[in-house]
Order: C-alpha cells, then structure tokens, then sequence
C-alpha cells in the first residue's frame, strides 16, 4: 500500500515527464511545493519500491509500476471531477481540491461503479481525456487558439491552466467547455484576439489565448 504522499508524487512525476520523458528533482519541489532535499528523500524511498528509475542529479522516470499507479489516481481525480460537476452541480472551478482528496480512496470496485454509473465519460470536465478500468486515454488533439488565424475556428475542448482565476475568468467570460469560436481578429500590437462566440464578441489577451485550447 502506497501512501497519499508517494501516490501525489507518482501523478506529479507522470505529468512533469510528458513533455521531455523524464522530470527533475527541482520540477518536482515546485510541482509540489516543497524543498528539494524532502524530494530526493522521497525518490529515494520510491526507487526502493521500484516505482521509478532515479539516479541522482539525472532525471527521474516512472517504471511501468509507476506509471500503472500514476494513471490510476488520475483516472479517479478526473471521474470525481466530472462526478462533482455533473451530479453535485460543482463548478469545473472547485472540483480541483475535493477530487485531490477524493483520488486516494483505494476500492477499485467503487471507482469501476462511478465510472459505470456516469456512463463511461471519456472527458473531465476541463477536457482532460480520462484513463479507461485499463489505463487507456482517448486522447483527442488540441491546439491553442493562440495557433489560430483570422477566420479559422473551432471548439473550446480543454485547458492548460487549471488553476482556479484561470477557470473563473473564462466562467466570466462564458469561455467554456462545448464553446464554437472564430478569430475574427489579431492584434498587431500585442497578438490579442477578438473572438466571435455565438451572437458575441469577446477580447482576450495572448495568454490566455495560449492556455485555451481548442478542437478543430
């Protein structure tokens, strides 16, 4: 049995190694907001486990045991996150913490039943595809609107920046999940955009524009 400590790293090591395939001991403190000597503690105490590969002053990668464990916590964080939002009326602003605490519960039976009860989502409700009984993603390919020319379009399908002023701005902005929008123009200046949503025109700056992500 894994602790809520060792599993938090798992997941965190999982996401910090999609882009380079591996994570370092000082990405993994700020991940987790914590000092890099209790991190390499923990790597230590992880690798004995044969969870990851790790090396000191080299990257750190999950094993497939690892990896089977990460997927699994964010299989259940993305079930209760959709669960929050679309049974308990939550919004996609204020599952983030629950479903932290909510992932760590054990029963594989409970999960499988969540996830049958719901309908087998294949989405959390911020667009992350989640992980099937076997670890599965259907992933779907998205890009920033930040990529898109004037008149191209599209539908808002995910985010990169989960945190919560992120997600209430576009709440506020009724930026959301499902949205079709259009580039109906590019800022010379600052590369700001103008969106056509439905019957509106709404103003957004670069970045966001950057972690706004759409499917064409």
């Amino acid at each position: 049995m894994n602790t809520f400590t060792e599993e938090n790293y798992l997941k965190a090591i999982y996401h910090l190694s999609l882009p380079s395939g591996c994570a370092s001991t000082n990405q993994i403190a700020a991940s987790l907001n914590t000092k890099a000597a209790s991190v390499t503690d923990m790597l230590k105490k992880l690798a004995e486990k044969e969870l990851i590969n790790y090396t000191k002053y080299q990257g750190v990668t999950l094993t497939a045991s690892g990896e089977k464990i990460a997927i699994s916590i964010i299989r259940k964080h993305r079930l209760w996150e959709y669960f929050l939002v679309e049974k308990l009326n939550f919004k996609w602003d204020e599952v983030h913490d629950v479903a932290e605490e909510l992932e760590h519960i054990s029963s594989k039976e409970l999960v499988n039943r969540l996830d049958e009860f719901m309908g087998h989502p294949k989405y959390d409700p911020h667009g992350d595809p989640i992980p099937d009984s076997n670890g599965q993603f259907k992933s779907h390919e998205l890009k920033p609107v930040s990529a898109l020319l004037v008149n191209e379009k599209g539908i808002i399908s995910g985010v990169r920046d989960h945190s919560t002023a992120f997600l209430q701005y576009l709440e506020k902005m009724q930026l959301t999940i499902g949205k079709k929008i259009r580039i109906t123009e590019i800022n010379n200046y600052d590369h700001s955009l103008t969106l056509q949503v439905a019957d509106s025109k709404i103003h957004i700056s670069r970045e966001v524009a950057n972690n706004l992500l759409i499917a064409l």
